[in-house]
């Protein structure tokens, strides 16, 4: 059935990094949003976006922004150590959050909003758009239909590039952790009960890979592993691959890179992810159309991206953490 319409949600945007600026973009371009500002740290990254958004008004001071802007919805895709200060501005002032994950790079940090968020997590959604990428929502119901799962087997390899560009950035964090979502709403949120993890450095000391492994006491076994890996030549965000088994059953997906590549003097993937902005199609896309529709009280805030949600991963990736 389709969903009614609505007037259209009043969005700003917080921080125009990659994810920032596709946020932007999708958002200008949805019958369901109306994006009514930008906010960056730097007039740089302002003085970039309005050669696309000419229209869209932007801040470098969030106070002010929500004061002018108008938003009655914001969505937060700045740095994780800034995600905690930025939402509480904005939940103080009872505006609706679509949170960029993880919610921050510690679980006090994290448990330090709970007084903000409402029960039913109406105020708070957690950015997780793997959970709105078509192969995965397909491998939902393949499981739901298939029966009980016994071994879930996910691995994200990133460029090894990302060790130098942005030093110090734990796979565990920035790339697991969308494993760990995708795993948690297809147990259906249970809770494991044995909690396992190696690390590999570089020769400077970083680390450049990440293993985990959870356990559910008479149930299914996970595996995981990201990496800042991958040399040059490969897809551009690397590759994605998840495999679930099941009793008489199993299931594995790819949805990274998007099946279309291109070879000139070299090859390319121009879809890595199943994101378009123009026009707005794909995951990100759906995310946001969600959004509105939880701004609106459309819908609930769906599994495994409400606040309670977030704080059982986050719980995870501090078990595994102290592997480290």
């Amino acid at each position: 059935m389709p969903t009614k319409s609505f007037k259209p949600v009043k969005i700003g945007v917080i921080g125009l990094g990659r994810f920032g600026r596709l946020h932007s973009l999708t958002l200008s371009r949805l019958a369901e949003a109306e994006l009514v500002g930008v906010v960056a740290r730097r007039q740089e990254s302002l003085a970039a976006i309005s050669k696309e958004l000419p229209d869209v008004p932007g801040w470098t001071n969030l106070t002010q922004a929500i004061e002018e802007s108008g938003a009655e919805a914001w969505v937060v895709a700045c740095t994780t150590q800034s995600h905690v200060t930025v939402a509480r501005e904005l939940l103080e002032r009872d505006k609706v959050v679509l949170l960029e994950k993880p919610i921050a790079d510690s679980l006090e940090e994290a448990e330090s909003l709970a007084p903000l968020v409402r029960l039913d997590s109406s105020n708070l959604m957690i950015g997780h758009i793997v959970l709105f990428n078509s192969e995965y929502q397909e491998l939902r119901e393949v499981a739901r239909e298939r029966g009980s799962i016994s071994y879930i087997d996910c691995v994200r390899h990133r460029p090894a590039s990302i060790i130098e560009n942005f030093p110090g950035e734990n796979p565990l964090h920035a790339a697991m952790v969308h494993d760990l979502y995708a795993t948690q709403v297809l147990l259906d949120r249970a809770e494991p009960d044995h909690f396992s993890a190696q690390f590999h450095r570089t020769a400077t000391g970083d680390i450049d890979l990440a293993l985990a492994q959870l356990k559910w006491n008479g149930g299914p076994v996970a595996s995981f592993a990201a990496s800042y890996l991958t040399p040059a030549g490969m897809p551009p965000r690397g590759f994605d691959r998840t495999e679930v088994f099941g009793v008489g059953w199993s299931a594995r997906i790819e949805p990274n890179p998007r099946p279309i590549s291109v070879w000139d003097s070299e090859a390319s993937w121009p879809l890595a992810l199943e994101v378009r902005a123009n026009p707005p199609s794909g995951m990100m896309a759906e995310e946001l159309r969600c959004f509105c529709r939880v701004v609106r009280n459309v819908e609930a805030v769906p599994t495994g991206a409400t606040y309670s949600d977030a704080m059982q991963v986050q719980r995870w990736m501090e078990k595994l953490n102290a592997f480290v």
